[in-house]
């Protein structure tokens, strides 16, 4: 289905596959995906920072991009454990997956330090892939868009016009990932549409209808199809079943 803004499939592998069997996948995909037309929708592969390397050789021939799942703030330095833009762009990473919902809980990343790393990744001229999502809780406490409002306008501060048209917004229900449960289209599409009205009232109306927002939780070859045809709905940020070829693939074409 042409949409008025590209599609973006991104299959976030998390904490799963060593090099061996990220390169094994990515094969897998490739022959999957062979003589599909995807010219309508970019793919991504989001794989842990050990598989980068060899997953950026093995997707040289083909249109997957690669993206990493998180990334410093800051440049250089004495900071162990952490990754920078310089060290990513190494292996052709295109996009940078930033405050996913498992990072503001575990690690408690804030907006605002959301905010700093999506300035870092377009500093370095890549693209940020910004998440945001409301629990459990917060849906049955109606503050859904309470809590987006704040995570939309507290994670892009700081960027231009130009920068946030660049950027990816991923919503994902926190409630939805990884529990087999999924928003239903009309509340992906009623989401959606509120964090567009949001990015409206912070740049202007043109731009927010230039932003790519996907949505994650749970989503599955037999959903995707439904999920995609709403009119806000520009893509998925995929987990589980991004780590089966097969079914990630069922996802592309079932988008398209």
């Amino acid at each position: 289905m042409k949409k008025e803004r590209k599609l973006i499939i991104a299959g976030n592998w998390k904490m799963n596959k060593t090099v061996a069997e990220a390169v094994s996948l990515v094969a897998d995909l490739k022959r999957e995906l062979a003589g599909v037309k995807v010219k309508d929708v970019d793919i991504v592969v989001s794989p842990p920072f050990t598989a980068l390397s060899e997953v950026s050789k093995s997707i040289l021939d083909s249109n997957i991009k690669l993206a990493a799942q998180n990334m410093s703030e800051n440049n250089f330095g004495a900071f162990t454990g952490e990754i920078c833009a310089g060290m990513l762009k190494e292996f052709s990473v295109r996009h940078v997956i930033l405050g996913h919902s498992e990072r503001r809980q575990y690690q408690q990343e804030t907006d605002a330090l959301i905010a700093k790393k999506a300035a870092a990744v377009h500093a370095a001229a890549l693209k940020p892939i910004v998440c945001v999502g409301e629990t459990l809780a917060e849906r049955e406490g109606n503050l859904t868009e309470k809590v987006l409002e704040t995570q939309v306008r507290g994670s892009l501060a700081g960027l231009t016009k130009e920068q946030v048209v660049e950027t990816v917004v991923a919503y994902e229900p926190v409630w939805a990932i990884g529990t087999g449960k999924t928003a239903t289209t009309q509340q992906a599409q009623d989401a959606h549409a509120f964090i567009r009205k949001v990015l409206a009232s912070v740049f202007d109306e043109a731009t927010a209808k230039r932003v790519r927002i996907q949505y994650g939780g749970s989503v599955k070859p037999n959903n995707a199809k439904e999920l995609m045809s709403q009119p806000d709905v520009d893509g998925a940020l995929v987990g589980g079943a991004s780590l089966e070829a097969r079914s990630f693939a069922d996802i592309i074409k079932n988008s398209i």
